[in-house]
């Protein structure tokens, strides 16, 4: 692995690093394991709302783990596949952490789409069940299409209760504004690649295996006093 150390200005001043690998060429959005660096301030994006449908976990948990995901990544697949379970299990079902998910659309229009879908799976309370349909469908490389049809597909297989509704939410103005806006703001932050992840103050990003997210949260939580 051929590692090239990048510094990239951010609006906050903090200097990123990325690495790239001889895998061969990968869009600057999708990002390469293994990262870790300071982070943005979590007031910047850290919600803490308890009826919000992006979010995993006590809103009083010690530390928030934020997430950005495209779902088009083949590497926020991996992630939610492999490595999420885990997180869930051992961090968020026992009150240690909690997980938010921003979502943004780097690979094109169908990106968009299918943040959306997942935004109006949420409004029916299913937006982590979509997400993991989703990625459950991914394929190992490259990014998936993401046609209006196959969208439904996917709500019908996650058992999306009111699928009339579901379409209808896929025109609602105000989530694809909401999927912009996330956008914007996370490449204002910083992130330029997913997915990417902060909690308590530092940065990883990459499909990192659970042994790597232990170490990260464990270290999070001691800064926190857990």
């Amino acid at each position: 692995m051929t590692f090239i150390l990048l510094a990239v200005s951010v609006f906050l001043g903090i200097a990123l690093f990325a690495q790239s690998t001889n895998q061969g060429a990968k869009t600057a959005a999708e990002s390469i394991p293994e990262m870790e660096q300071q982070g943005p301030d979590d007031a910047a994006y850290v919600r803490n709302d308890p009826e919000d449908p992006m979010a995993l976990g006590d809103p009083d948990a010690p530390i928030v783990l934020s997430e950005w995901t495209d779902l088009r990544c083949p590497f926020c697949a991996v992630f939610n596949r492999d490595t999420l379970p885990a997180i869930v299990e051992e961090y968020v079902d026992t009150g240690k952490v909690r997980i938010e998910v921003n979502d943004v659309s780097y690979f094109g229009d169908e990106s968009t789409d299918a943040a959306i879908a997942a935004r109006a799976a949420g409004n029916q309370g299913m937006y982590f069940e979509y997400l993991h349909t989703v990625y459950e469908a991914a394929p190992e490389d490259g990014h998936p299409d993401m046609p209006r049809d196959k969208l439904i597909g996917f709500a019908k297989t996650a058992g999306i209760p009111d699928l009339d509704r579901f379409e209808q939410d896929l025109d609602e103005p105000e989530l694809r504004k909401a999927v912009e806006t996330n956008t914007a703001q996370a490449q204002q932050l910083g992130v330029s690649g997913v997915p990417f992840f902060v909690a308590g103050g530092q940065a990883i990003s990459g499909a990192q295996p659970i042994e790597t997210f232990r170490e990260f949260l464990d270290g999070a939580l001691a800064e926190a006093g857990q």
